[in-house]
């Protein structure tokens, strides 16, 4: 890969919530070395409201979210991508756009927080579970040492993290 920072997109289908989460994670995580984004094979239009409080609530920045069609990112003079991660199981089994650069990809599924119906503080709790599945990846996905690891070991070392789950009573 190069010197630039690695270009990482999540992609939801609503692109409302889990992708616009790991988007910010990433850019807190990262660090520099990582610059991420996010987006949607049926973009919802808008962020959800809870996950904007949620961020907020964490001191995450939150200027400049939105909702936004994965085209843009197969677009001449789009950012070049280097991973591509799934975050719900729908955008998984969708056929994706073609990808500049062959990507590495992996799926991190995550349950859909927005999906859930109940009182405000089911909706809440879902929406912090799903920001602990995330932060945990991102936190391990930020910490590998890529410069060091072939594409198959890489790849290994994606799909295992798609599997990864935070410790009880982590954040």
């Amino acid at each position: 890969m190069s010197d630039r920072p690695y270009n990482v997109l999540f992609l939801c289908t609503g692109n409302s919530a889990r992708s616009i989460i790991a988007e910010v994670l990433l850019n807190q995580w990262g660090r520099g070395r990582f610059r991420g984004f996010s987006a949607g094979s049926h973009p919802k239009g808008a962020v959800h409201p809870i996950a904007l409080e949620l961020l907020k609530h964490m001191n995450l920045p939150t200027a400049g979210l939105r909702s936004k069609d994965w085209d843009e990112f197969a677009t001449p003079g789009a950012a070049p991508l280097d991973f591509v991660f799934t975050v719900c199981d729908n955008a998984a089994k969708e056929a994706c756009p073609y990808w500049p650069g062959q990507p590495m990809t992996a799926h991190w599924g995550v349950p859909d927080p927005a999906a859930v119906e109940g009182t405000e503080t089911e909706k809440w709790v879902a929406f912090r579970e799903a920001f602990r599945l995330l932060d945990n990846r991102i936190k391990i996905f930020t910490s590998l040492p890529l410069a060091s690891l072939d594409r198959i070991k890489l790849q290994e070392r994606l799909d295992a993290i798609g599997k990864a789950r935070p410790a009880e009573g982590s954040t």
